[in-house]
């Protein structure tokens, strides 16, 4: 819905989910949500095998995912430098 009315309305959009920039929104960037359900999942082993929660290091993201939507782009009638296109981990169109 979000993503519908900043294309009515030419407004250039970015999230923080590469979700919404996949349904529309021109760019997303933010943490790598797979990444952040693998060392999920390596916290959940560790507690199930006794460590307790209290002893384990609070960690940061460290993977990001930068996502652009070149059909939006194209869409708002948007002429984004080579540059970005060349940093961005994925192109969607």
């Amino acid at each position: 819905m979000f993503a519908e009315l900043a294309i009515k309305y030419s407004l250039p959009s970015i999230s923080v989910l590469t979700q919404v920039a996949e349904a529309g929104f021109l760019m997303s960037y933010g943490v790598d949500l797979e990444a952040l359900g693998r060392r999920a999942a390596d916290y959940i082993d560790r507690i199930l095998k006794g460590t307790p929660p209290g002893e384990l290091p609070i960690e940061r993201p460290t993977d990001f995912q930068f996502v652009i939507n070149r059909r939006t782009a194209m869409t708002l009638n948007l002429s984004l430098p080579q540059s970005l296109y060349i940093r961005a981990n994925r192109v969607i169109g």
